[in-house]
């Protein structure tokens, strides 16, 4: 028996001291939904007592405090928080969220693998548990140059590693419906893991279909209508409330305590200082009990729900043997994270310090050729023009068509009707690719807006009134190795440089909050109404359609930039 087994034993029973006692609280039974007075004891990294009265070595008063298991954010990628993991890591963690799993699909698809290890790497080092789903989608689209191509053999060296469940979110449905070989080898190989899915709108028969290749998660639900058709079908619904994509409310309906075994919690993409201002996944439990929904359904759905949907066994409940992943909050409706414990160990500044550094990746990806103004003209044509309809608080667009006033030769913006113009430009230097197109919604009267962060290929989307301003936004954006850059009449005035990958930012998290603070100031001076204008930039270029075709004029058509 090996001295840790017998530690384990020794202190749940009693025998001898436990090395850590929360005293004078009461836990959140996720299984009858009571709260309990009890002492809760900790041996290492395990809960080893309950419902009784121990000693310890360290003792806590944690009087009128209620403990509950940490959080477990099922489905983001760090790098939409524009830090890196270990600056994620203290960002997030103190907020309960005690395990993420995370798709590096963003960094996949300018490094490639170099992204995948980096993750890796950072999630041996974390005090969070990171866990990483190999990235299914890289590239994301035939219709987009990305950085990397991922093919199953360059996947599969890392699906032995520690911390990967599985397969990550599986975007190409139609792939999966309609068979692609290249999509049936990674579905194959990953039989027995978990797969994630990701499926928008899918339903009926093609639904069938896609969950019949072994895919089991879903957070893509945006009605509670088709969320319940998906649960039907097997699915554990991962409702999702981020930046840009917010769903909570629309689903809180399906959030019941029947519901909850097959319901999980998740962010997919949140910056800093939405987290900062409102928090994380305990933003999210608020909200629910704040809005009629039982508080034992979220809490079962923020933590054992989705333990178990993604095969985390040892991790859920209060409960002796189970991972001590704990967060003390101060009730059940406020979810105010009071103390956090990860793994047994309390979640202190100090314990941060222990972590060792990864060195950083892809410092030198933004490669995209000098633009000039005349690059961002669109020809004269005949008839109504494609524009794409931003929907404030949805990264899905409508496909709209306007006939759009001419300036000279070319197709000028229109402000009156809010249409303005939107361009992609290749900047991983191997086509230089460039189109252009309009977009309605941004509220913008001047300047421009512009994002090496370009879901999914991650290529530079700039929004703008002025060729000129978008023509300086655009080259900024190489001069700084990437990162968010907005300019109003011919001068920069607000950016934060991501120089890794042109995705994240090599500065504490609080700099990155700070800076995002002062750049929604200066994108609000252009006119924008959005509350993330940067994000809604980012989800631009993503195309939901397998089919797309840039029309002879050389604009992109709007349905490329239909998103999902």
């Amino acid at each position: 028996m090996s001295q840790r087994l017998e530690c384990l034993i020794d202190q749940g029973t009693g025998r001898e001291p436990a090395d850590i006692v929360l005293k004078n609280g009461r836990f959140f039974d996720l299984v009858t939904g009571e709260l309990v007075a009890s002492d809760i004891a900790i041996c290492g990294d395990r809960i080893v007592g309950t419902c009784g009265d121990y000693s310890g070595k360290t003792k806590i008063d944690i009087s009128g405090r209620i403990v509950v298991p940490g959080f477990i954010d099922t489905h983001l990628h760090i790098e939409s928080s524009l830090v890196t993991p270990h600056e994620f890591d203290r960002c997030v963690l103190p907020y309960g969220v005690t395990t993420a799993i995370c798709d590096p699909h963003e960094i996949a698809n300018v490094l490639g693998e170099d992204g995948i290890r980096f993750f890796l790497d950072s999630a041996e080092q974390t005090i969070m548990d990171i866990r990483v789903q190999l990235s299914s989608c890289v590239p994301a689209t035939h219709l987009e140059t990305a950085g990397a191509d991922l093919p199953i053999e360059k996947l599969l060296p890392f699906r032995d590693h520690s911390k990967v469940i599985g397969l990550a979110e599986f975007m190409n449905f139609p792939g999966v419906i309609h068979k692609d070989p290249g999509c049936l080898a990674k579905l194959d190989a990953f039989w027995d893991d978990h797969i994630d899915g990701h499926a928008p709108l899918l339903r009926g028969n093609d639904l069938n279909g896609y969950l019949s290749a072994g895919i089991r998660t879903e957070h893509e639900c945006t009605t509670a209508e088709e969320a319940l058709e998906k649960i039907r079908k097997g699915m554990h619904i991962l409702v999702r409330e981020g930046s840009v994509s917010k769903d909570l409310h629309a689903l809180m309906p399906i959030i019941t305590e029947r519901l909850s075994p097959f319901l999980a919690l998740c962010t997919d993409d949140r910056n800093p200082l939405d987290i900062a201002e409102q928090g994380h996944l305990d933003y999210m439990i608020r909200s629910a009990i704040a809005h009629g929904v039982e508080p034992l359904a979220v809490y079962r759905a923020a933590s054992i729900s989705a333990a178990k949907a993604f095969g985390l066994r040892d991790r859920g409940l209060v409960a002796p043997g189970w991972r001590a992943d704990l967060v003390v909050v101060d009730s059940l409706e406020n979810c105010k994270a009071e103390m956090v414990f990860s793994a047994g160990r309390r979640v202190t500044d100090d314990l941060f310090a222990t972590r060792k550094p990864v060195a950083p990746v892809g410092l030198d990806s933004v490669k995209a050729r000098p633009v000039q103004a005349m690059h961002f003209g669109v020809p004269v044509s005949e008839g109504e023009t494609p524009v794409m309809g931003v929907m404030p608080g949805k990264i899905i667009t409508e496909h709209r068509r306007y006939r759009v006033p001419a300036a000279g030769n070319q197709t000028g913006v229109d402000l009156d009707r809010d249409i303005i113009k939107v361009a992609v430009i290749e900047r991983h230097g191997k086509n230089g690719n460039h189109a252009n197109g309009f977009v309605q919604g941004f509220g913008l009267k001047k300047g421009a807006i512009a994002s090496t962060v370009g879901h999914d290929s991650h290529n530079i989307c700039v929004v703008g009134v002025s060729e000129e301003d978008m023509a300086l936004a655009a080259n900024r954006l190489g001069e700084i190795k990437g990162g968010f850059v907005v300019v109003e009449d011919g001068k920069v005035t607000g950016e934060i440089a991501l120089p890794v990958a042109g995705l994240i930012s090599l500065e504490p998290y609080e700099v990155v909050r700070d800076t995002l603070h002062d750049l929604r100031k200066a994108a609000y001076a252009l006119g924008t109404t959005l509350e993330e204008p940067f994000l809604q930039v980012a989800f631009l270029p993503l195309p939901v359609i397998p089919h797309l075709k840039i029309s002879d004029r050389g604009m992109v058509d709007v349905n490329q930039f239909a998103l999902i």
